[in-house]
């Protein structure tokens, strides 16, 4: 074990290629994840009102979470062998198809698999060996998770942000990525920006703009790297999600009646931010003529 990290830490080649493989089969998990969680939250809403309306019987007494029932086929009900649940490998053998009813398996699958060890694999390159690298691919895959599950639902769930938020407040602790001092005014000051602008829009139109787990994620971003970046994460998410709206609306015809999740252009925005946050700032202000 020794004679491996020693390997990893003066390799930042075999470094990147673990990861890479690692997140390949994180990226398997994650897409279970981003499958099952909303369903189990709904679950759960429907069995506190059942048990707030005391109604006889079990809303529903099926056993579902993130590992049972065991992976399936949703077509033919068929269980999935492990040697076709290979990331990305397994689809491309299989040519998108199931291997016993021949049903389609949907192409967001192999994409989320190979998303996750690019871009898991990219922050093990730029942090290397050490702490900042470990919770820096951490943080990548909850993002995977959260914006995929924003876009299907338009939720930002609690169980990813909160813990995650709490994590930031704590490695702040030791001077990863922020100081204490930043960390906690971050964290507030991401969820009241954010939380002013909602305030402030429903006032003026009468309608939300927004939902609160987009508040909890900014703050999530102020906690792990500090007050200063926020102001940049808001500007890109901004005018990423305005340059996609009106790109959906003129070319796929999208209803501007209808919501589109902010969530996932927050957490790409962050995630640049963890990456390249100093230098999109120090280019800004040397561009304004600030610095």
């Amino acid at each position: 074990m020794n004679v491996l990290l020693s390997a990893l830490q003066s390799s930042p080649v075999m470094l990147t290629g673990a990861v890479f493989l690692l997140s390949l089969m994180v990226g398997s998990f994650l897409n279970v994840v981003i499958h099952r969680l909303p369903v189990m939250m709904q679950k759960n809403w429907r069995k506190d009102c059942h048990d707030y309306l005391q109604l006889p019987g079990e809303a529903d007494s099926a056993t579902f979470n993130l590992m049972l029932p065991a992976s399936h086929c949703p077509h033919c009900q068929t269980a999935i062998k492990p040697h076709h649940n290979i990331p990305v490998f397994s689809y491309l053998l299989l040519r998108g198809k199931c291997a016993y009813c021949a049903a389609p398996i949907a192409l967001r699958y192999p994409l989320v698999e190979a998303f996750t060890a690019v871009c898991s694999a990219w922050v093990a390159w730029h942090f290397g060996y050490g702490w900042p690298m470990v919770f820096g691919v951490l943080l990548t895959w909850c993002l995977i998770v959260l914006s995929a599950i924003d876009i299907d639902h338009q939720l930002l769930p609690d169980s990813i942000t909160l813990p995650l938020l709490w994590l930031g407040l704590f490695l702040s602790l030791f001077d990863i990525y922020t100081d204490s001092h930043a960390s906690i005014i971050g964290a507030i000051a991401g969820y009241l920006s954010l939380w002013t602008v909602y305030k402030l829009f429903k006032w003026l139109t009468g309608k939300d703009g927004m939902g609160y787990g987009d508040f909890k994620l900014l703050a999530l971003f102020g906690a792990w790297l500090g007050w200063q970046y926020l102001p940049m994460i808001v500007v890109l998410s901004s005018l990423v999600g305005a340059v996609t709206g009106i790109a959906m609306i003129v070319f796929r015809r999208h209803d501007v009646k209808t919501p589109i999740p902010f969530g996932p252009y927050l957490a790409a925005a962050g995630w640049l931010a963890l990456l390249w946050g100093s230098e999109i700032n120090r280019y800004y202000l040397d561009l304004t003529g600030l610095w």
